[in-house]
């Protein structure tokens, strides 16, 4: 599903080429006389560098952390517009760490997280360094609050330092797909062969720069579902993944970061005062446990 053509301006403004050069950011931000980097981090060759106010925010366009509900909403449209973009280019892409284990749940970004996170094939991330780097897309938001309405800019950026393939905790974010108003991004890391083990002649090996290891069939073939009302592609064994990541408990407990999930809404809500004191006894913990996992099999792919 994409989004409509009539509502979607998705606009390229400009795509330097040589695909390393600084973006113009006068062109990009709102309010180009100030930024909130946090430039404090001096390790060599860093690119991406976060806000000195919260570390998932772009302090080159946000100037603030955003409160629950305003988050939500915009992590949203970050999703949306990105998987509607990632279609239209044709890269390979499929959601990891956080952005899944919410697709287990409940087909939506986790009402706690603060960020998005997305994975490409090594073969989208050199396509997309190639011919689209540094591209902005504009689009048309409608929402059900008309005072929400409105044109909203989102830059993919990439590292270029993504050219390097073997592990690197300093850029081991290979793009960023950055909301222009708010600061808010995706991050965008690349799925490679590792090269070690092919040379000793392991089969299937991946890797990730952030020190993430797969085999090649836990990821492929990607399954087909929907994440925030677009379709979006997930790991192929993505509980696998997910338990190795996060532990058993994170596809059972209904209970976590002072949420509960309701079962039939399919949804975590936040929890009231009075409801935080009754769940925060173990009991009730281990009761919600118990009680999940007898719901677990309704949170298998579409």
């Amino acid at each position: 599903m994409r989004l409509p053509f009539s509502i979607l301006l998705s606009c390229f403004l400009f795509s330097p080429k040589g695909g390393l050069a600084d973006a113009p950011y006068d062109q990009v931000q709102d309010n180009p006389t100030w930024s909130h980097q946090n430039l404090d981090d001096v390790r060599a060759d860093k690119y991406f560098h976060e806000s000195t106010f919260a570390e998932h925010y772009d302090g080159r366009f946000g100037d603030r952390k955003l409160n629950y509900d305003e988050r939500r909403g915009h992590l949203t449209a970050l999703m949306q517009t990105y998987i509607s973009t990632m279609n239209d280019i044709g890269a390979e892409t499929w959601i990891m760490h956080g952005s899944l284990l919410g697709w287990y749940w409940s087909r939506k970004i986790l009402p706690w997280d603060s960020d998005v996170d997305a994975m490409v094939s090594e073969q989208s991330i050199h396509h997309l360094a190639a011919y689209h780097n540094m591209t902005v897309h504009t689009f048309n938001l409608h929402n059900d609050d008309a005072e929400d309405n409105s044109h909203r800019s989102y830059l993919l950026e990439i590292n270029p330092h993504y050219v390097n393939s073997s592990l690197d905790e300093v850029n081991k974010i290979d793009a960023r797909w950055i909301d222009t108003t708010t600061g808010l991004f995706i991050d965008v890391t690349t799925l490679r062969r590792n090269a070690t083990a092919d040379a000793l002649g392991i089969d299937g090996s991946m890797m990730v720069k952030d020190r993430h290891h797969y085999n090649y069939d836990d990821i492929f073939p990607l399954r087909h579902t929907t994440f925030e009302g677009y379709p979006v592609k997930v790991p192929f064994m993505y509980a696998d993944i997910l338990i190795e990541e996060y532990g058993e408990k994170a596809l059972s407990d209904v209970y976590f970061e002072n949420h509960i999930f309701d079962a039939e809404l399919r949804e975590w809500r936040p929890l009231r005062y009075a409801e935080l004191n009754l769940y925060q006894n173990d009991g009730a913990v281990m009761d919600a446990h118990y009680w999940a996992m007898s719901i677990a099999s309704l949170y298998s792919p579409d």
